[in-house]
């Protein structure tokens, strides 16, 4: 089982086996609220009818059509639909994953710079604490030990920033923090180190989730725009958990008001009910590619199920969803009730830092010497058993709720994680 430790979860299994609104249901039919979204997915919640309908009629109509050489007309609506929900980007790349949108955005970023004759630009610098997917290139980039320690080969020439957590200086900030702006600078040391014309790409997170909710500095992102700027090196944002309205906007980028180059998406984007991702490039991008000779292929990558029929027609429906429901709107109203909820439990036993942003919250435990996660663990397993799924990091707790949550539900997340703190060693 991926990221599980397998022997510990079929000593004692948790099964889901239906799901409704902002609830699973368990095997012995007890209801669990998902404090999670999934896995920072399921931005709408759960078995959404608009979705299923739209899942079933495509199935019926067109299951599959081939990739290469070959199109159907729903992966170009939907490209359309998402392109025009952020100003800027010319083109969507259509992948199945997360993980695939890394690999792809690294691919088109070495593939653009070639295109254009800068073959030296083949090196890339990501941040310390950062995490990518798990397809070898962003392995590669990643910058989590533990996921990167049975791997022994890996993709050269990757360098990495500082991470910008610092509980001395920003313990319990509600939304970005005010300290930290300068670590940015730290991307000029590698210019110096490689030659800022040997780079491809900078890639970061603008909030690292899955490493335990690091909220950026204020002006630190801008700051990465800018050096990145003055090298004509491109600047990548991995938007897969940030992305369709997990801190208030459609996209990070929005809120940060920080144009990327190229950004990849998933999970969000057809609310985790049929595999998908894409990746944005900016306008100019595509252009730099069509040089090539008449007829020939000028992006040798893919994959059989890029732009699936069913994938669009669950993304075309999720979109709609979203609006229909102003869900973004509705992650920028709850956030604030979020944020004062999750700081209630400072002071609480092992809380050492909680941080906020839009719906993502995270409290970070004190360790257990020696034994790193086995607090945060053993907090995960009293909080299903109490009804309530919550994501562990590290010796992190991370909350990231479907939007369509109530705040009588963010209340009992809070109590729920109150009383099983007072509880755990």
């Amino acid at each position: 089982m991926p990221f599980t430790s397998n022997r510990d979860f079929k000593h004692n299994p948790r099964l889901l086996v239906r799901a409704e609104g902002v609830y699973y249901t368990t095997t012995d039919g007890r209801q669990v609220l998902d404090g999670t979204s999934g896995l920072w997915c399921s931005n709408a919640g759960h078995c959404r009818k608009s979705i299923v309908d739209a899942i079933k009629k495509q199935a019926e109509l067109l299951d599959f059509a081939p990739t290469f050489q070959i199109g159907h007309p729903l992966s170009f609506e939907f490209a359309e639909r998402l392109i025009h929900m952020v100003q800027g980007f010319s083109h969507i790349f259509f992948t199945n994953s997360g993980s695939e949108s890394i690999d792809t955005a690294l691919k088109i970023a070495l593939a653009y710079h070639y295109s254009r004759g800068s073959t030296t630009r083949t090196r890339f610098i990501a941040r310390e604490r950062s995490y990518h997917g798990v397809n070898f290139g962003g392995v590669s980039i990643g910058g989590i030990s533990a996921n990167r320690k049975q791997f022994s080969s890996l993709l050269n020439g990757v360098d990495y920033i500082c991470h910008t957590h610092n509980i001395k200086h920003n313990a319990y900030s509600k939304g970005e923090p005010e300290w930290g702006m300068h670590l940015a600078d730290d991307l000029e040391r590698l210019f110096v180190l490689h030659d800022s014309s040997t780079i491809a790409a900078v890639i970061v997170e603008p909030l690292a989730g899955s490493t335990g909710v690091l909220v950026p500095p204020k002006g630190y992102l801008g700051r990465l725009r800018e050096i990145c700027d003055a090298h004509d090196i491109l600047l990548i944002f991995d938007e897969v958990i940030t992305g369709f309205g997990r801190i208030g906007t459609a996209f990070a980028s929005d809120y940060f008001a920080v144009k990327p180059d190229i950004f990849t998406t998933a999970k969000g984007i057809t609310n985790a009910t049929v595999p998908m991702g894409a990746v944005f490039c900016r306008n100019g991008i595509y252009e730099a590619f069509m040089d090539a000779p008449e007829g020939a292929i000028e992006l040798f990558h893919g994959y059989t199920c890029s732009g699936h029929p069913v994938a669009c027609a669950a993304g075309l429906a999720t979109i709609e969803l979203y609006q229909n429901e102003e869900l973004f709107k509705r992650s920028a109203e709850l956030a604030p009730y979020l944020e004062e909820a999750v700081h209630s439990l400072k002071g609480n036993k092992h809380v050492v830092d909680i941080r906020n942003l839009g719906m993502i919250a995270a409290i970070e435990l004190e360790g257990v010497n020696n034994k790193p996660t086995v607090r945060a663990m053993e907090a995960f397993k009293q909080c299903y058993d109490k009804g309530l799924l919550i994501r562990t990091t590290g010796d992190t707790i991370a909350l990231s709720p479907p939007l369509i949550i109530e705040k009588n539900q963010i209340d009992f997340i809070i109590d729920v994680i109150r009383r099983v703190l007072r509880s755990i060693n």
